[in-house]
């Protein structure tokens, strides 16, 4: 091939490379767009209200884990608490502390904190509360929760009768309000189903939480003859001071409480506040919270029993299918017959207790030894 053959082949090359390159350049590289970030949750943050130390192994502290709870199982939220605050005034500026902070919830926990709850709630109307125990609530952002207990109750006193050896029992009563009436009632209708002859005897100590107190009480109950004490109060104190003189114990509010109250500690009804509150705050991040009202009971998992060292195989067999009976729905505690106090007949055998006579119970039944301050006439049966 000459070089002018040769030459027009190169410059033909070079000439075809630039049209090439300006194609190149003409068409654009696709783009690929970057990856679209998924939105996590809505944050939230949730704030509680503690009448005792989260350290008290009772009520306080059943609410606490409840609080831990949520921390674990709800994703993007925040958790804070003040423990210790007293009933009145102090409540309602924590209370209030707290909506100012922009807590989207806030859990109040103990029956005194019904009426500062409320007044805040008013004040706050894009901040959801909830108070346990009470009874007052609104339409929109303010919600009262609690659980049948008195289920457990009645459990707790099936096994107390059953472990005592005299069949007298002792109860730590915290205030003569209608939640510590119905339960001290149903440990009563629960000791008296496998002992006719059982008695509970009351001692009213007006307080929630003082371990002192507490203690002083179980002791008095031990030296009437109690063999067997029962504490509504919110430390182990109760059975710890049963436990330390060979007797027993039922202990209270926190599935723990039995850990540290010794080896007369026969079981414990317990609060497990953990999921429905997770419940409550996810239903609140949604937009689909609406006050209700809501009294939950064992076959929801608010409440439960758990057995401490003192149970027996008996016991445990016996209290577990009573507990069974009433997850089906085959038995319920506050059914007929109902003896009162003085021995007439106040609820009759086909019928029951309705929920407005247990939330505002003011009178005892058959068995227990002990007056209430400020009660009330029990019912006649028709």
């Amino acid at each position: 091939m000459n070089r002018h053959r040769i030459g027009m082949l190169v410059t033909f090359l070079v000439a075809l490379s630039m049209v090439l390159g300006a194609c190149a350049k003409a068409t654009p590289a696709p783009t690929v767009a970057p990856p679209t970030a998924t939105p996590g949750p809505k944050p939230m943050k949730v704030a509680f209200v503690y009448v005792g130390s989260v350290g008290d192994a009772g009520w306080t502290y059943a609410h606490d884990l409840g609080r831990k709870y949520i921390e674990k199982h709800v994703p993007n939220v925040t958790t804070s608490y003040v423990e210790n605050v007293p009933e009145g005034a102090d409540a309602e500026r924590v209370i209030r502390d707290f909506a100012q902070k922009g807590y989207n919830v806030i859990f109040t926990t103990s029956f005194g904190y019904m009426d500062a709850t409320a007044k805040v709630a008013e004040e706050f109307p894009k901040t959801v509360f909830i108070h346990i125990s009470g009874y007052k609530r609104n339409d929109t952002n303010f919600d009262n929760l609690f659980g049948r207990m008195y289920q457990m109750k009645y459990l707790a006193g099936m096994a107390a009768a059953m472990k005592s050896q005299n069949g007298k029992i002792g109860y730590v009563a915290p205030y003569p309000i209608p939640e510590v009436i119905r339960h001290i009632n149903m440990v009563a209708r629960g000791a008296r189903s496998v002992n006719p002859k059982a008695t509970v005897q009351v001692v009213w100590i007006n307080s929630w939480f003082d371990p002192p107190t507490e203690r002083e009480a179980a002791e008095t109950l031990l030296a009437a003859g109690c063999d067997v004490i029962v504490t509504g109060s919110d430390t182990p104190g109760p059975v710890q001071a049963a436990s330390e003189k060979g007797k027993w114990g039922m202990a209270y509010d926190s599935p723990n409480a039995c850990d540290n109250a010794g080896d007369g500690c026969i079981g414990v009804p317990h609060w497990n506040w953990g999921p429905t509150y997770a419940k409550i705050v996810e239903e609140v991040r949604a937009g689909t919270f609406k006050p209700t009202g809501s009294w939950l009971g064992v076959k929801d998992g608010l409440v439960d029993f758990k057995f401490g060292p003192a149970a027996t195989a008996a016991i445990k067999k016996a209290v577990n299918e009573k507990k069974q009976e009433i997850i089906d729905s085959k038995f319920d505690p506050r059914s007929g017959p109902v003896y009162a106090q003085d021995g007439h007949l106040a609820i009759a055998k086909g019928d029951k207790l309705t929920d407005k006579q247990l939330l505002n119970m003011k009178w005892f039944v058959k068995g227990v030894i002990g007056k209430i301050p400020g009660g009330e006439p029990a019912p006649t049966a028709k």
